[in-house]
């Protein structure tokens, strides 16, 4: 066993199962690499954190998280550079946003150490599992969730955090089919919309299913106010292009603040490209397509990084969006966003860290 920085002890598996899977084509997340990085709180502080191999974790039936809900989870990835270096792409951000979830779920703050140190520790003991062919990465899951062995309703006492990751191909191999639900709702004001916790996917869940039986991708959400305002598109934050002005939806409590949102937004500003955060309706949404005016609209989130929208169904009327050779916006932004990612071009933004 090795100790590294003091703090994260590494126990490497005896038989890696790199060879039995075929990385650069793999179905996305059902394939793990060889360890995953587990760490554990109790009695009001960090107890110990450990790479060990990827495996079961023991549970009971009263474990909390599942009476309670008190789980929050990250997203992101790992690349590889032209020199074949292991690349992550704004890790800090998620690190901020895991605590940010956690607090609204009253759960104690993760320090940076076990967070960023722990992470980067784990992708270069599995860097083999980063695959090299393109559209395909190395996906990493942080996972946070309560211990405690009790079914009495309060903040837990005892929680686990780990970071497993899978070797992925794209999320969307076809631009996306989105119906509008004026049926459900994702978050409300005051809610936890903006955390990234487990529950509000598994809320979403029924809408998502309802959308593929009427031959849609996923829901494109309103608010829980008025049911008017546009919000977010299945698991992505969205944005449409109206009078060549990049429009997306602003943060307002009820949306996840997302990373791929921020990044592509800031390269969209540097590009001279004319960006509005502000409440847009479907209604505006409707009028511009009637008049020729909406050009694009896509998605963006850690999975998809960049997903062109084809069709929006509201009211029983599909919205036909122009072919993607005929857009620029979302796909110059896209190509932008890879070639930082992967190192293909030196940035400026500290986005990327290099182990």
């Amino acid at each position: 066993m090795q100790i590294v920085n003091s703090q994260i002890s590494i126990e490497k598996t005896s038989h890696s199962r790199i060879k039995e899977q075929d990385i650069n084509n793999s179905p996305f997340g059902k394939v793990f690499s060889d360890h995953m990085l587990v760490a554990t709180y109790e009695n009001d502080s960090w107890q110990e954190v450990k790479i060990i191999p990827y495996g079961n974790i023991p549970i009971r039936p009263s474990l909390s998280a599942l009476h309670y809900g008190q789980a929050v989870f990250e997203g992101l990835k790992a690349y590889r550079s032209p020199m074949g270096r292991p690349l992550l792409f704004r890790p800090q951000a998620n690190y901020k946003r895991i605590n940010k979830s956690a607090f609204r779920l009253c759960m104690p703050s993760i320090p940076e150490e076990i967070f960023i140190d722990g992470l980067k520790e784990l992708i270069k003991l599995d860097a083999d599992w980063i695959p090299d062919q393109s559209n395909s990465v190395l996906y990493i899951r942080p996972i946070y969730f309560a211990t405690d062995e009790s079914v009495g309703l309060k903040p837990a006492n005892s929680y686990k955090f780990i970071i497993i990751s899978s070797p992925v191909g794209a999320y969307y191999s076809e631009p996306v089919k989105l119906i509008v639900t004026n049926k459900y709702v994702r978050a409300c004001e005051g809610g936890t919309g903006a955390a990234k916790c487990a529950g509000n996917y598994a809320g979403s869940l029924l809408a998502d299913k309802e959308a593929k039986q009427q031959g849609y991708d996923n829901v494109l959400w309103l608010d829980g106010k008025e049911n008017k305002y546009i919000e977010e598109c299945g698991t992505m934050n969205v944005a449409f292009v109206i009078n060549d002005v990049v429009i997306t939806p602003q943060l307002t409590g009820t949306i996840l603040g997302g990373i791929t949102r921020d990044s592509a937004l800031t390269l969209f500003r540097d590009m001279g490209v004319k960006v509005e955060e502000r409440l847009i309706s479907i209604d505006e949404v409707a009028q511009a397509y009637e008049v020729g005016n909406l050009s694009e609209a896509f998605g963006m989130g850690t999975a998809a990084t960049i997903a062109h929208i084809s069709t929006i169904n509201y009211q029983g009327k599909d919205m036909i969006l122009p072919s993607i050779d005929q857009r620029k916006y979302a796909s110059q932004v896209l190509q932008k966003l890879e070639d930082i990612k992967t190192g293909k071009v030196i940035e400026s933004y500290g986005w990327v860290c290099q182990l």
